[in-house]
This record gives structure tokens, sequence and C-alpha cells, in this order.
């Protein structure tokens, strides 16, 4: 069968990767034409665009980028219509996604949704596009299930996908190559240009508080080593790329941008604070909009806040000290690492991506 795959930034070029392993592994014929990144590339797949070039961040951004994303939202829709997949399976990113699969359903061409837009978060009402649009959801957070089960569409639970590919890193010998005896905390400042300019400088600005620790940035594969020394200039630490879950893997604390890092650091046994801070504008008219209590997947799942979010005027240097201090406390980091179990048991097992490429195939081929 031929797959058209569209995921928008490095979690659902991950996350679809994994998937299409084990759909190659049902469909001996499958073919992929996708829109994402490295990893789904290497799975085989024809790459129409990378994802460095359509992630735009917070409402101002995406602003100034309309005529771009309006140009590739035509370009997209003429390429599929070009292709004729037997089905187009969207990664999360729903701004682009949902006018895609909208277009999609139109044109006769069976739409899957793996990995649910935050609709909960915010934008309930894009659920009933969604249930118009979309044939079948797969679901990765177990609160998402009752979610749309509240306005009648029917689910699929397949735990998520960060377990497996946690796991694929939990045996193997670490080959992370860094000259240094002390121990490590990681910096993860996010894999936008935004984020990182934002985020970074502060991170190293701690720097001075712990110099019996060495400092480690994890670097996004979507942006070059130059970028980020533009930041680091005097400051003696280290970047690494591709090797985020091999750092996670030494790392004795870390400090994280919301979004998908957060859980897979937690994955990782790492304690970690949680930073985030917008563009005024943006963090305005968000904190209108957003209807949940946490902004981090590990509070969200655990529906309390285990690990502290440093939020837009409360993330500063006073704050941040506070908290990485805490993360270097036995008694601090022994209850992070309990509901960390907890939160593991929460994630339904292993196997996401084997549950949903057998659904998909199952739904592809009974009549």
């Amino acid at each position: 069968m031929k797959y058209y795959i569209i995921a928008g930034e490095a979690s659902g070029d991950l996350h679809a990767s994994n998937l299409m392993k084990e759909l190659k592994l049902l469909d001996t014929k499958a073919a992929f034409r996708c829109w994402g990144g490295d990893l789904m590339k290497a799975q085989g797949a024809e790459l129409v665009k990378h994802y460095r070039d359509l992630a735009f961040m917070g409402f101002t951004e995406v602003l100034m980028n309309i005529r771009t994303i309006f140009k590739n939202i035509d370009f997209c829709k003429a390429d599929i219509i070009s292709n004729k997949p037997d089905v187009l399976i969207l990664v999360d990113y729903p701004g682009f996604n949902l006018r895609i699969a909208e277009f999609a359903k139109a044109a006769g061409i069976k739409v899957f949704y793996y990995i649910s837009p935050q609709i909960w978060a915010w934008k309930q009402s894009r659920v009933h596009k969604i249930k118009k649009v979309v044939d079948k959801m797969f679901v990765i957070l177990p609160f998402e299930k009752e979610f749309y089960k509240r306005f009648d569409f029917d689910v699929d639970f397949v735990g998520h996908p960060l377990l497996d590919a946690v796991s694929n890193y939990a045996d193997i010998t670490n080959k992370l190559s860094l000259e240094t005896t002390k121990p490590i905390i990681a910096l993860l400042p996010g894999s936008r240009k935004q984020e990182i300019a934002t985020m970074l400088p502060l991170m190293l600005s701690m720097q001075k508080h712990y110099g019996n620790y060495q400092f480690v940035i994890a670097g996004a594969p979507s942006q070059p080593a130059e970028y980020y020394q533009t930041f680091i200039k005097d400051y003696k630490v280290p970047i690494v790329f591709n090797s985020t879950y091999q750092l996670l893997q030494k790392a004795e604390a870390a400090m994280v941008t919301s979004g998908t890092a957060t859980l897979e650091t937690a994955l990782f046994g790492v304690p970690e604070v949680v930073c985030y801070k917008g563009g005024a504008i943006s963090y305005a008219i968000a904190k209108q909009l957003v209807k949940v209590k946490y902004i981090s997947l590990v509070n969200l799942i655990m529906d309390k806040e285990i690990v502290t979010e440093l939020i837009q005027n409360d993330l500063n240097e006073t704050n941040l000290k506070a908290e990485v201090d805490k993360l270097l406390t036995p008694s601090t980091r022994k209850a992070m690492l309990d509901n960390y179990t907890e939160l593991k048991a929460k994630l339904g097992g292993s196997g996401a991506s084997k549950k949903a490429a057998e659904l998909m195939i199952k739904y592809l081929t009974v009549k």
C-alpha cells in the first residue's frame, strides 16, 4: 500500500519512523511518501519537506510566516492528489494537519490520525472537525480516550510510543563520549530557534553555581552547531547532537524546555525542572485559551505537579537555581523517582507503534 505521512516536528519524526518500521513488517509492499525528518527518511520514505522548514512557534511567529504556511498547504494538497495514496497518516501538528485532513477526506482518501492534537488543552471545538474528517484516531495518552468518548467519538488507545523508544536504550552500553569525571546536568533547551534563544542563556547562567557539575547541551538535529555557539560564547559547555537519550542515561539532573522532552527525561529517571517562556503576546493569548492545569506531559498524565514548572515570569535565575538545588537533594530526588515509576505504569505498557500499525492494517484491509 501507499502511505502518505505528515509529521511537523522532531518528536513526530521519531514516532512516525517507529510506526513505519512496524508497518513494513506487516506490509512488505509498503511505500512511504512523507513530510518529516531524517528518521523517517532512514526508514525508506521519500521525503517531500523537512520539519525544520515547517515549525513556527507561537501566535505571532505563525502570523509572521502565514504566507509560507499557506504555500506549504497548497503544495501538500497538490502532492497528495498527484501521489494518490491509499491512506493519509497524520502525526500531531494540528494547525497544518487538520487542514490537510479536511482536503483529503473530501478527495475520498482515508485519513488516520496518530497522536492526537492536544485539543483537550485548548481549542476543544476542534473535536467536531476531527469527527468529520478523520476516519480513525490513535491516541497515546490514557485520558484521551475518555475525552473523545464525551464527544461520542470512539478512538483507539495504543499506549505511549516513548516507552518503546526509551526501552530500546535501556540495556545498551552508553557510547556517549564526554571528557569529564564530573556528574552531568543536562540542558534540553528545545528544538526551535525561538525556544533555544530564550531558554539556553538562562540555563547556561546556572553554571556559575555548580562548579562540581558538567553542563551538557542536547542539540536539536534541526539546528546547526553554529547557532548554539552564539549563546555558549565563553561557557565551557559541550553540545551533543543525536545523542539526547545517551545524555539522559548519564545525567544527574536536567533543565528541560516544555514539550515531549519532559516525558523523555522522566522515563529515563532523571530529576528535572521544566522551563517555558514565550513571547508576551503569544503567552497572553495562550493563557486565556488553555484549559489545563499544567504544561508538562509528566504533570498532565499524573494529574498533579511532580516536576516543577517555571513559566514565563517565574522562569528567572533565582527560581531556577532554587529548583536545581532541590533536584540535587536526595529526598527530593527519591520522591520524584517514585512518581516516575507510577507514571510509567499509567502509560499503558510497551508496543505502542506495533499496536497502532496492526490496527491501521486491520482497518485498511477489512471491508
